[in-house]
């Protein structure tokens, strides 16, 4: 009897340990399963946050790529110095220059020559003279103004003052000059070159299309010395005149009547001494 109740005892023992053993078992993989199930939801988590990332790299790559955009498109409209003064203060003060040297060039009978030609090709031929000009003020670090119509307005002495900027005017409408004469131009158009130096004001306008230009009689000095120029000549004033005569042959043209502005010196230039 004895021994009989050591078999049982025996198979309790056994069965216990295998249930301990079976509750050990589905313990440790409750543990494994949980464990997984973490180790899925950390690495779900650093795809998502990989992926979030990224989305936040690109979004920041294209903020900046736009803003690149921006500012070159600032700077292709505005002089450096006050592209930047905009962009870091969010408007630009206007400066007084007192000596700046202003060029007006104008296309000779223009309005006889746009009368024949189709808009299209009267658009590329004014392009094709005002991008050579514009390669041509940048040689002699002078800043386009504006362009109205078929008329191209640049200026030296600013938007950083200097003292050369009477010189740096004339050798640039040599320049222009020889291009208008050369092969290069197609000869599609003659032009009258105008100069006069003087103080001006300079400043940004608008709102919404931002624009430099530049204010005072110095630039209505200008407009009435070109519009008395002649066809493939540079007309300066008195004033350029006292300002160039040591660097350059001048012609002395007598005393003209200006529009608005009475009798001025003015003078032929012919070339560089």
């Amino acid at each position: 009897m004895l021994l009989g109740i050591i078999a049982i005892l025996a198979t309790l023992n056994r069965r216990r340990k295998k249930h301990l053993d079976e509750q050990k078992t589905m313990q440790m993989q409750r543990q494994l399963e949980v464990k997984d199930r973490d180790n899925e939801i950390y690495r779900l988590k650093n795809v998502e946050l990989k992926h979030s990332n990224e989305e936040i790299i690109l979004r920041n790559h294209m903020i900046e790529e736009e803003k690149k955009r921006s500012e070159a498109l600032l700077l292709n409209i505005l002089p450096e110095e006050t592209a930047k003064e905009l962009l870091l203060k969010g408007n630009a003060m206007s400066i007084k220059y007192e000596l700046v040297t202003v060029m007006f060039v104008d296309f000779v009978g223009f309005t006889i020559i746009a009368g024949q030609l189709k808009a299209e090709d009267l658009v590329e031929r004014i392009h094709h003279y005002f991008k050579s000009f514009d390669a041509i003020i940048l040689k002699h670090g002078l800043e386009k103004i504006k362009t109205i119509g078929d008329s191209y307005m640049c200026a030296g002495g600013l938007p950083v003052a200097n003292t050369t900027n009477p010189v740096d005017v004339v050798k640039a409408a040599i320049d222009i000059i020889e291009f208008v004469n050369s092969e290069e131009s197609r000869h599609y158009f003659e032009v009258r070159v105008g100069i006069h130096s003087g103080p001006v004001v300079a400043g940004v306008v608008g709102m919404h299309k931002f624009q430099y230009d530049i204010w005072g009689d110095a630039v209505n000095v200008a407009s009435r010395v070109e519009e008395n120029s002649l066809p493939g000549r540079i007309n300066i004033s008195g004033t350029t005149y006292e300002l160039v005569k040591h660097q350059f042959s001048c012609e002395h043209r007598g005393k003209i009547l200006a529009k608005n502005k009475g009798e001025m010196d003015m003078y032929f230039v012919n070339g560089k001494i």
